[in-house]
This record gives structure tokens, sequence and C-alpha cells, in this order.
């Protein structure tokens, strides 16, 4: 089975992280001026964000982009993967 994707992780970081905030996707998508659809296939890995909505979602979420960025990075070591 392939490793998940940096995209895979980033959707894995983000959902964590609005889960964490006891926030759901529609809290999330109004807070980040987006649809929540849009929303959901970014956690799922289907949609790659740009660096402008990524740094938007994050915001949202009350965590700088880099932050979010490394704790994706993370989940690679976290699920037994190569960094």
């Amino acid at each position: 089975m392939p490793s998940p994707t940096l995209s895979d992780r980033f959707g894995i970081a983000v959902r964590r992280r609005r889960l964490a905030a006891g926030l759901s996707q529609e809290n999330l998508a109004e807070r980040a001026g987006l649809h929540p659809t849009y929303v959901s296939m970014v956690e799922r890995g289907v949609r790659n964000p740009t660096l402008d909505v990524a740094a938007r979602i994050a915001k949202s979420l009350k965590v700088g982009l880099p932050q979010l960025i490394q704790e994706a990075e993370g989940l690679r070591a976290e699920r037994g993967g190569r960094k």
C-alpha cells in the first residue's frame, strides 16, 4: 500500500486540528471563507489547497501554516514511513 501523500497528511492534520477545536467542517469553512465541500475534500486529500487557502485554513484553526505543515510531515513518521 502506498504511503500517504503530503496532501493526504495535510488533510489529516487539518481534520485533527478541527476536531480538537470542536469545529464542524461547516464552521471551519465559514471561518476560512470556503465551501464546506471544499474543506471535506482537503481533509480527504482529494483537493490540494493553494498556499493562500492553506494559510486561511491554518488561521481559522488558530495555528500557523508552518506548524500545520510540520504536523502533516510528522504524520509520515507516525505511520511508519520514511522521512
